[in-house]
């Protein structure tokens, strides 16, 4: 896919008559050039970024990065650990793409999406990692997107992301957010708001994650997938 991506990148490297700049074949006329245009159909040039330290939810976060992945869109999941190898909250170990350590400032801002999951203590630790904090805030300011479910939307309103939002979170962890600054703690299972979307726990993961996708790659795409998915919505 690499190879192809890099070819397909050359045979639209032409002029406004549908020639390459090279005086060769127009990539209308070229055999390779729609092959890889048809490979490439659907594949999204979207990124996101998901985050994973000790204590993590476990199905919360591979939820989002398994329906993600599903849907076309770029996933690296980021170990806020010392190591790729992470474990959860429920001792289940997760190798990680990445560490964070290993990120550059273009790889964070690069991102269409940062996700945070929930878990305790995953979602403590997360708060914990300054070069996590610094992203989030770039992220913020630039009026990109951001997500979190269950604990980890605490982060956010802590930040002072929520200021004037709805926002959902597992219950109790509203507390010192809801209220303050025009922040209101809906409770519903996902809140999806201009910026930030949010997911009360566990047993909404699926119905959150479509929502990134939906956000993402857009509805027909999110109600393709929840079909596929056997959503009990869809079943008849």
């Amino acid at each position: 896919m690499y190879r192809s991506v890099r070819k397909l990148s050359t045979c639209s490297n032409k002029s406004n008559d549908g020639n390459e700049s090279n005086g060769g074949k127009g990539c209308n006329e070229s055999d390779d050039c729609n092959e890889i245009q048809k490979a490439l159909k659907g594949v999204s040039m979207k990124k996101v970024l998901a985050f994973f330290a000790e204590g993590t939810e476990e199905i919360e976060c591979l939820m989002v990065v398994d329906v993600l992945r599903r849907a076309g869109v770029s996933v690296e999941l980021i170990a806020v650990a010392p190591d790729k190898l992470v474990k959860g909250s429920h001792q289940i170990t997760i190798l990680c793409d990445k560490n964070i350590s290993e990120l550059t400032e273009n790889d964070f801002s690069a991102a269409d999406l940062l996700f945070l999951p929930g878990g305790i203590p995953g979602v403590p630790h997360l708060e914990e990692n300054k070069s996590l904090l610094e992203a989030l805030q770039k992220q913020f300011q630039a009026g990109k997107d951001l997500a979190a479910i269950c604990a980890a939307p605490g982060i956010f309103g802590r930040l002072g992301f929520l200021k004037g939002q709805h926002f959902t979170c597992y219950p109790g962890f509203e507390e010192g957010i809801s209220d303050v600054d025009g922040a209101k703690w809906s409770g519903k299972a996902v809140e999806v708001g201009q910026q930030i979307i949010t997911g009360r726990g566990m047993g909404v993961a699926l119905d959150f994650a479509l929502a990134l996708v939906e956000r993402l790659e857009g509805a027909e795409k999110a109600t393709q997938l929840k079909k596929g998915v056997q959503h009990p919505e869809c079943i008849v």
